[in-house]
C-alpha cells in the first residue's frame, strides 16, 4: 500500500513539475521567441538544461526550506499529506496554464504547505513571517534598483543596445561544404545578431534562476518524507522539460505576443535584475516569485525613464511634477540621443495603454492573485476534513 501511495506521490509531483514547465518558460523566454531570436522549441530545451543547472545547485536550499522548515514538525509531510499538497501545487498551476497566465509557483507551494501547517498547527510562523517579508521587500528593492537604472543608465543603455531587427532569418545554414555550418542571415546584421545572443542568453539566466527556486515547489513535499533528493530532481526537471516543450507554448505566445511590445533594452534590464534578486534569494533558502519581481522591476524602469523630464532639485521643491508612465520605456528608439535630466518634453513620453494590452495585463494580474489563493485555501479546507477523518 505505501509503495502504491509513493508512486501517486511521484505522478503528482510530475504533474506539478509539468504545469511549473509550462508556467515559467514563458517568462524566461518570451521576449526572445517574440523577437524570433529563437524558436518554441529552442526555448523549450535551453528552458530544460538551465533550469536543471538551477535546481541541482543552489535550488536544494530552497527544497530544505520547504520540506523541512516551513512547517515545525516535518511528520506531517506522511505520504498522503504529501500527495494533497502536490495536487493543489499542481491543479492551481494547471488553472493558470490552462488560460495561458504564468502564475507565481513560489507562491502557490508555499501556500499550499501553509494551509497544511495552519490546518495540523504546525506551520512556523517564523520561517512563513521571513519569506512574506522577502516576498515584500524582494519587489521593492526590483523597483528602486530599476528604478535607479531608468532615470540614469537607460539612455546610455538604449544607446548601446541600438538592435534593428531585419526582414529574413536570424542565421540559416550554409550546404555549400560537405558539412553544413550554421551562418547569419542575408539581412542579419552583425549588431543584430549580437543581441539576439543577449536576449537569449538573459532567458538562459532567468531559466537558471528558476530552477533555483521552483523545483522545491515540485518535489519538497515528498523530501519531507525521505525520498531521496537527487533522484527527486532527476524526476522533477524531467518534468519540466515535458512541460517546456508542450504547454509552455501557449505562455509564450502571452509574454512574448500579447501583454506587452517591451523594448529590447528594458526586457535585458528587467530580466537581469530580476534574476540577481531570485538567485540570491535562493542562495538563502527563500522561494521567490519572478514574475512579480519582474512586474514591479519593469514599473519601477518606467517611473525612472520617465522622472528624467524633471531635475531632483526640481521635484523636491515641486517647481515640476514629472509625468510619470511605464511608456516612458518606448520614448526613443535604441540608439537614439536623450536629452539631460530635466531638458526632455514631457509630450515625446507615451502612455502606458501604448506600452501593454489592457486586456491581456489584467487577466495576467488576475489569475497571479486567483492561483495561490486557490492553492492556499484549497489546502486548508482540505486538511481540515482530513485531519478529523485521519
Amino acid at each position: 500500500m505505501v509503495e502504491l501511495l509513493l508512486l501517486v506521490g511521484l505522478a503528482v509531483a510530475l504533474f506539478v513539475g509539468f504545469n511549473i514547465g509550462g508556467a515559467t518558460t514563458g517568462p524566461a523566454f518570451g521576449p526572445a521567441v517574440g523577437s524570433d531570436a529563437i524558436s518554441k522549441t529552442g526555448a523549450a530545451a535551453l528552458m530544460s538544461l538551465f533550469f536543471f543547472v538551477g535546481a541541482w545547485t543552489i535550488g536544494r536550499r530552497v527544497v530544505d526550506t520547504l520540506g523541512t522548515e516551513l512547517v515545525t514538525d516535518p511528520g506531517v509531510f506522511s505520504i498522503e499529506s504529501s500527495i494533497v499538497v502536490l495536487f493543489f501545487i499542481g491543479g492551481a498551476l494547471f488553472v493558470g496554464n490552462y488560460y495561458g497566465v504564468p502564475a507565481s509557483t513560489s507562491m502557490t507551494a508555499v501556500g499550499a504547505i501553509a494551509g497544511l501547517g495552519v490546518a495540523s498547527g504546525e506551520l512556523d510562523w517564523a520561517v512563513m513571517g521571513e519569506i512574506a517579508i522577502w516576498w515584500i521587500v524582494a519587489p521593492i528593492v526590483g523597483f528602486w534598483t530599476s528604478g535607479m537604472i531608468g532615470r540614469y543608465l537607460y539612455p546610455r543603455i538604449n544607446r548601446w543596445v541600438a538592435i534593428v531587427s531585419t526582414p529574413g532569418p536570424l542565421t540559416e545554414l550554409d550546404r555549400s561544404g560537405t558539412i553544413p555550418r550554421p551562418r547569419l542571415g542575408p539581412n542579419t546584421t552583425r549588431r543584430e545578431f549580437g543581441g539576439a545572443v543577449v536576449v537569449v542568453a538573459i532567458g538562459c539566466l532567468m531559466a537558471f534562476s528558476s530552477g533555483t527556486s521552483n523545483i522545491a515547489n515540485a518535489i519538497a513535499p515528498l523530501v519531507g518524507v525521505g525520498v531521496d533528493i537527487d533522484l527527486l530532481i532527476l524526476l522533477g526537471c524531467t518534468a519540466v522539460a515535458v512541460g517546456a516543450f508542450t504547454i509552455a507554448r501557449r505562455t509564450l505566445d502571452t509574454l512574448g505576443n500579447d501583454i506587452t511590445e517591451l523594448p529590447l533594452t528594458a526586457a535585458i534590464i528587467v530580466a537581469i535584475v530580476s534574476s540577481v534578486i531570485v538567485v540570491g534569494l535562493s542562495a538563502i533558502g527563500i522561494p521567490a516569485s519572478f514574475v512579480i519581481i519582474a512586474t514591479t522591476s519593469i514599473v519601477g524602469l518606467g517611473w525612472g525613464r520617465a522622472t528624467r523630464t524633471a531635475t531632483l532639485s526640481e521635484v523636491v521643491s515641486g517647481e515640476r511634477s514629472p509625468n510619470v508612465s511605464v511608456g516612458a520605456l518606448a520614448a526613443e528608439e535604441p540608439g537614439e540621443e536623450v536629452p539631460p535630466i530635466g531638458e526632455e518634453d514631457e509630450d515625446t513620453i507615451p502612455a502606458a495603454s501604448d506600452l501593454f494590452d489592457p486586456t491581456t495585463t489584467g487577466r495576467v494580474i488576475v489569475m497571479q492573485n486567483v492561483v495561490p489563493i486557490i492553492s492556499t485555501v484549497g489546502a486548508y479546507v482540505a486538511f481540515s476534513v482530513l485531519f478529523r477523518v485521519w
